[in-house]
């Protein structure tokens, strides 16, 4: 497998900020998907097979250590466990998050075909919701109206930057906590 020779390259800066944002070094980084209004990333996309070779269906990665803290705690006040729920019974909402996993699908094949994780999205979708992180990156990736349960989620959130701007933390050391998630 290949991946997209055609993206420019992400800037260094850029990579140095989502490292220092995970507390690791950055694997995989295609492009910065989104940014934080304090102009750090918060989303990246990811190439579907990382350097070491490893499938990633993960395309869109929440990578800013406030964002993700905020969606954690989302997380733990039961808010998945609502949206599953609803999921279950609303006709609508299950055929618009479908369309989301189809989306997700088709933008993360535009870098690139990994056999192992065809037809396998993230986040639970089609047809569960298994992680608010991915979901709200989807949403911020690819942006509003695409990922509904992505979509509903960050609008639950409280502005994450404005109390203390990931910015401030742009001269930070790549080994300084960062409470994130380890998984990208």
């Amino acid at each position: 497998m290949t991946h997209r020779t055609d993206l420019p390259p992400v800037a260094r800066a850029d990579t140095e900020a989502v490292s220092r944002q995970l507390g690791r070094e950055a694997r995989g980084v295609a492009e910065v998907a989104h940014r934080c209004p304090c102009g750090e990333p918060d989303v990246v996309r990811t190439h579907p097979r990382l350097p070491d070779g490893t499938p990633f269906p993960t395309s869109y990665y929440a990578t800013c250590p406030r964002l993700t803290a905020a969606l954690s705690t989302l997380e733990t006040q039961g808010v998945m466990r609502s949206m599953a729920e609803r999921l279950a019974t609303d006709r609508d909402l299950a055929t618009r998050y479908a369309g989301a996993h189809d989306d997700y699908l088709r933008r993360r094949s535009q870098l690139g075909d990994v056999p192992e994780i065809a037809g396998v999205s993230a986040g639970g979708m089609p047809s569960r919701v298994k992680c608010l992180h991915v979901l709200v990156a989807h949403s911020l990736g690819a942006g509003p109206g695409v990922n509904p349960l992505g979509d509903e989620a960050l609008a639950m959130l409280e502005p994450w930057w404005e109390r203390n701007p990931c910015s401030a933390r742009a001269g930070a050391p790549l080994d300084a906590p960062s409470g994130s998630r380890e998984d990208a």
